[in-house]
């Protein structure tokens, strides 16, 4: 599946169909005009899995509005439960778009045709993570949005000027030490001011999926292993479905389709990246399986969405990148998330510890990659 897709968006780069949509620098060169900015940020949607691009957004949304619905009436063809089997995937929509959308009015002003800047953040991070650990209801939603956009965006925009460009780190490092500090001091907030977030049913973190009913105890066999490897493209954003994912990944493929120096920053690497995510996924799932079937859930995306792209943007999307920074980030990223989140209060959610071990696997690996390919 992974040499098929690679080899189909590498013939569509190949053909140079560059003019059918305008590219990532049009966006850049023109913010001022509202085509642009509506396109940055609908593009932020899809930001976290390095996609950033409005088809591929889209896509992940109405995959996930599709996976909702056919969840709610039964159908065999839902996927995964969507956030985990929750429910509350309204809420965490209309809670995270309010962030981005405030995100990007309080903060856009840091935006230049040069300079990119972390304005996705609060939609995968602060307030998604509110709705899951609160409930539902317009208080959690909109307190999750403000502070999404008050605390992890600014948090976000200072690491990645102050320290990782200065220090030439890979940005996906400082977009996660501004989730995981701005969130540890909202819900530090929250403890000390519950009235911010009280419901009437006490809170409870939602740190694995749902706990599955004997009947619908998967088997764990080779068809959970595909759909869990295509679940994981949807993780970031707390979907978790095999939907949503394949919604994402047809957007961007469309996306590349019309002009490869659309998605991915234009890089034209939206293949490798693809590969690459494809293979820490398999990796991951294949390797960690017991403990899916130990816990119920377990963070094999990790490396999707912060070493491997980071890798490949970093070194390019040679073979050698693609194979080393999957493998590394499927064995090193998922344990060291597990331990951190066993250590974090339970007011806390966990998906702190995920983006935590995002920077620290970032940090470990990418420089190391780089020296071990040079060797090479």
């Amino acid at each position: 599946m992974t040499i098929t897709l690679f080899s189909g968006l590498s013939l569509v780069n190949e053909l140079q169909l560059q003019t059918a949509w305008p590219g990532y620098a049009a966006i850049q060169q023109n913010l001022h005009l509202p085509a642009s900015w509506w396109r940055w940020v609908v593009g932020d949607i899809s930001e976290v899995a390095f996609y950033k691009h409005e088809f591929a957004s889209i896509g992940l949304i109405t995959g996930a509005a599709l996976a909702y619905w056919a969840g709610r009436r039964g159908k065999q063809w839902a996927g995964f439960p969507i956030c985990y089997g929750t429910g509350l995937w309204p809420w965490l929509f209309v809670s995270s778009l309010l962030g981005l959308l405030l995100s990007n009015l309080l903060w856009g002003w840091t935006l230049s045709e040069q300079d990119w800047q972390p304005t996705f953040v609060a939609f995968v991070s602060l307030p998604a993570a509110m709705v899951l650990l609160f409930g539902r209801g317009w208080r959690v939603a909109i307190i999750g949005a403000l502070m999404g956009a008050l605390l992890v965006t600014p948090a976000a925009l200072l690491i990645v000027n102050y320290l990782c460009k200065p220090l030439a780190l890979p940005v996906v490092i400082g977009n996660v030490l501004g989730m995981a500090s701005a969130s540890i001091l909202a819900f530090v907030l929250c403890r000390w001011w519950p009235q911010l977030v009280r419901t009437d049913k006490p809170a409870q973190a939602t740190r694995t999926a749902a706990p599955a009913t004997p009947s619908q105890t998967p088997d764990y066999g080779m068809l959970w292993i595909l759909r869990r490897i295509l679940a994981d493209f949807s993780e970031a954003p707390f979907f978790g479905n095999e939907l949503a994912s394949l919604g994402l990944l047809l957007g961007a493929g469309l996306a590349f389709a019309l002009n490869p120096a659309s998605p991915a920053y234009g890089s034209g690497l939206l293949p490798q990246l693809i590969a690459g995510q494809l293979l820490a996924a398999a990796i991951g799932v294949l390797v960690w399986r017991k403990q899916w079937i130990k816990r119920g859930w377990y963070p094999t995306y990790i490396p999707l969405v912060s070493v491997v792209p980071a890798a490949i943007l970093t070194h390019g999307g040679g073979i050698e990148v693609i194979m080393l920074s999957a493998l590394l980030g499927a064995l090193i990223a998922p344990p060291l998330a597990t331990v951190i989140a066993a250590r974090l209060p339970k007011d806390m959610h966990p998906y702190i510890a995920n983006v935590l071990s995002m920077a620290i696997s970032t940090m470990l690996i990418v420089p190391s990659a780089g020296q071990i390919i040079a060797l090479i």
